[in-house]
């Protein structure tokens, strides 16, 4: 369903807007177009005075479903956050281990606690760390929009159906422009 509301306690999520992640190739969106709409939805928020979540991942399952090969040591920099981001103190930030934001991580408890009843999602990659994160988020109780010009993957048909057929069934989908609309 298109984004049709924001309610007046929504915080912005970006996944994995990290080095190591833009570094990679993605499709169909390259991340560089990701990461300035999520740069840019970010600053409309922070000017609201509404929560922003940057999360980024350091691990995965080990020896199970890892990217990179048994034993590879992932560049110094790899998880740290894109600069494009303009980090401020009053951003939480939220590390986690595994694909979803929500798994093993504080992200529930502090939302709950700023009142947060809404999530927009963006970032990379779409079939992973973002539809993850916004099951979770849904399974939660949040109600869930996701920029779908904001999100990108390593697979393009993997994007596709993210987008097509799941974010669909967990909330509201809509453009970068769309949300900041709704944003007022």
């Amino acid at each position: 369903m298109p984004a049709t509301t924001l309610d007046p306690q929504t915080a912005l999520v970006l996944i994995d807007l990290q080095k190591g992640i833009a570094g990679l190739p993605t499709a169909p969106l390259p991340a560089a177009e990701v990461i300035e709409r999520g740069a840019r939805l970010a600053a409309a928020f922070r000017a609201r005075g509404l929560p922003v979540v940057l999360v980024n991942v350091t691990g995965g399952a080990p020896g199970r479903t890892e990217s990179a090969p048994r034993g590879a040591t992932p560049p110094a920099d790899w998880a740290e956050l894109v600069p494009e981001l303009d980090r401020q103190p009053g951003d939480l930030t939220v590390t986690k281990q595994r694909w979803g934001a929500f798994h093993g991580t504080g992200l529930d408890a502090e939302l709950r606690r700023r009142g947060v009843t809404q999530i927009v999602l963006a970032g990379i990659a779409t079939s992973i760390g973002v539809e993850s994160s916004a099951r979770a988020a849904h399974e939660h109780g949040y109600h869930v929009t996701v920029a779908t010009d904001a999100v990108t993957d390593l697979d393009g048909t993997a994007h596709r159906n993210s987008v097509e057929k799941i974010f669909p069934r967990l909330g509201e989908t809509g453009t970068t422009e769309a949300i900041l609309t709704l944003l007022g």
